[in-house]
């Protein structure tokens, strides 16, 4: 398995006396947009530099320290050793210690994923776990580090592979208590048929693909267009998108909705999804 991302990552999942050796390559690519701060005058380009707040001079990176303020104003410094003496054991190693249904995790916990990739001689034990966990609908809970950084973590079955989801601890996750919610508000009979309808008839089979970053390819083909003309200014053709109405009556907007719905399928005729066959 190469999904044309380098290996990040070696060691082994671990459960019980289990051992399965196998490499972690991203999940995820981040083709963000890269811009430099230039100077108006004559585009120079503009370099940051490391300055003291106390007397605002230029500190090399030879005289600099981390420190954790642990009171305003007031720090401790943590050398290089410090961080080696946090011996976090099992350092190359994907160590389960739960297995949980799926179904039970709030996905506010999940984050970030990697494809964990089989390595000499683990193919028949990787297997054996990933059609386990396959056919349990169960994830394994797992802690490892990655970047001297230690991480709560899911093992998951993924069609015919195996992938680490990174995971946040509960203590990472903003506690929702502050939120207004709305007071619970029945609507008509009609209005929850017609949402219904509505939602059902915008369902579609799923396809990553029939999903683009508009603004990422806008803003490349705005910079195509200034590189053909020299980098002089244009004026823009493209009219703003229309802001939506306060709903004041549901029904009509439901109603209005339903039949623009209907117009688009007339146009491209959406294939139903199909549904997940349930574990045996």
């Amino acid at each position: 398995m190469n999904n044309g991302t380098r290996v990040i990552w070696k060691g082994a999942i671990s459960f019980g006396l289990v051992n399965i050796p196998i490499a972690l390559r991203a999940g995820v690519r981040h083709e963000e947009l890269a811009f430099r701060l230039l100077r108006k005058s004559d585009l120079s380009p503009v370099n940051y530099k490391r300055v003291a707040e106390t007397d605002g001079k230029e500190v090399p990176w030879d005289q600099i320290v981390k420190g954790y303020e642990y009171e305003p104003g007031r720090f401790v410094v943590l050398k290089e050793e410090d961080f080696r003496r946090v011996d976090l054991e099992a350092a190359q190693t994907v160590g389960i210690l739960d297995f949980v249904f799926v179904s039970d995790i709030n996905p506010m916990f999940f984050h970030k994923p990697y494809f964990m990739e089989p390595l000499k001689g683990a193919a028949k034990a990787y297997e054996l776990l990933r059609a386990a966990l396959q056919n349990s609908a169960k994830i394994g809970i797992a802690k490892v580090v990655i970047k001297s950084r230690e991480h709560l973590a899911a093992v998951k079955a993924q069609g015919g592979k195996l992938i680490l989801e990174l995971m946040h601890f509960a203590d990472d996750l903003a506690d929702p208590a502050p939120l207004a919610e709305p007071k619970p508000v029945a609507g008509s009979k009609q209005e929850v048929a017609m949402t219904r309808a509505l939602i059902e008839q915008m369902t579609v089979k799923w396809d990553p693909g029939r999903y683009q970053d508009d603004y990422r390819s806008g803003l490349m083909g705005l910079i195509e267009q200034k590189i053909k003309s020299g980098g002089h200014e244009m004026k823009s053709s493209e009219s703003k998108p229309k802001r939506p109405a306060n709903v004041i009556d549901l029904a009509d907007v439901l109603r209005k909705s339903l039949e623009e719905s209907r117009h688009k399928l007339r146009v491209r005729k959406p294939d139903k999804p199909t549904r997940p066959k349930k574990a045996a």
